[in-house]
């Protein structure tokens, strides 16, 4: 069994401070939350990045501005920007962060229900996100929402559209109109990938640490953070995602499971060694 790859999800495009007051807008704040992830234990950070007063933004120059301060807190994390930006955007749009060629970046494997809202991802789009990946040399971490939404991965990769092996998924459960956060439904899921392949979960809400206890167990990796879970526990506020990832790491410990650095986890994923 691989070591445990923790990825903390800082601030995603939708929570506000109004729900917590941590939860980072500015540049320094999203520095500092995502060095409390790392000097805690997370390998990666999941990225989506925000305007001073919280707007959710895909802007090159803003993610460059994060990017760059990120790696001089944090020189050796993984960082993995999203493509999928906030709900409404457009492909070119969601596109602009992997014009700054990260090692890696997500892609969303399909439309799905999203609360009230519909997150939309078309054939078509998925097509051009798969494209831009290859033609940029970055590796997809896939995002399947919904069951189906790893056949179409695996069809996508056959015809040779987007990036293909080792796949890296991370298997989002939980959000209100998609797949529910149980542990068959996470059996399934990894029980069909190809061999070799890595997987992540991310358990939204309450189900973030008995996903994360789950797959701890079964040999996968965790995602945690604000932009998935707010609370340390039934009540409680995280302060920090640091403190998220601490519980994570407390779990692993419990369990047996070692948890990896960034440059293991660059290994486990197949990445090159950051220079």
């Amino acid at each position: 069994m691989d070591k445990l790859i923790i990825t903390a999800a800082i601030c995603g495009a939708e929570v506000t401070k109004e729900q917590n007051p941590a939860v980072p807008y500015t540049v320094e704040e999203i520095v500092r939350e995502a060095k409390s992830a790392v000097d805690a234990g997370a390998a990666i950070v999941h990225l989506h990045v925000r305007e001073d007063d919280g707007t959710p933004t895909q802007s090159k120059a803003r993610f460059k501005e994060c990017i760059d301060a990120i790696y001089k807190a944090c020189p050796d994390v993984i960082l993995i920007p999203s493509t999928g930006g906030a709900v409404g955007m457009s492909a070119e749009e969601r596109l602009q962060p992997t014009e700054l060629f990260p090692e890696m970046a997500t892609l969303d494997s399909g439309t799905c229900n999203f609360g009230d809202e519909i997150f939309d991802n078309t054939m078509p789009m998925m097509r051009a996100f798969g494209k831009r990946m290859m033609e940029n040399n970055i590796k997809p971490e896939y995002e399947c929402f919904e069951m189906g939404h790893l056949d179409t991965v695996l069809t996508m990769v056959r015809k040779g559209e987007v990036p293909g092996n080792p796949l890296q998924f991370n298997f989002v459960l939980g959000v209100p109109g998609c797949t529910p956060a149980t542990v068959p439904n996470l059996c399934w899921l990894v029980n069909a990938i190809p061999a070799g392949s890595t997987w992540t979960v991310t358990g939204i809400g309450r189900h973030a640490f008995p996903m994360a206890a789950a797959a701890i167990a079964m040999g996968g990796n965790v995602r945690v953070g604000f932009e998935d879970n707010l609370y340390l526990s039934k009540g409680v506020l995280a302060k920090s995602n640091g403190e998220l990832v601490a519980k994570v790491v407390r779990i692993a410990n419990e369990l047996g499971r070692p948890v990896a650095t960034s440059e293991e986890a660059r290994a486990i994923l197949g990445l090159k060694p950051r220079k």
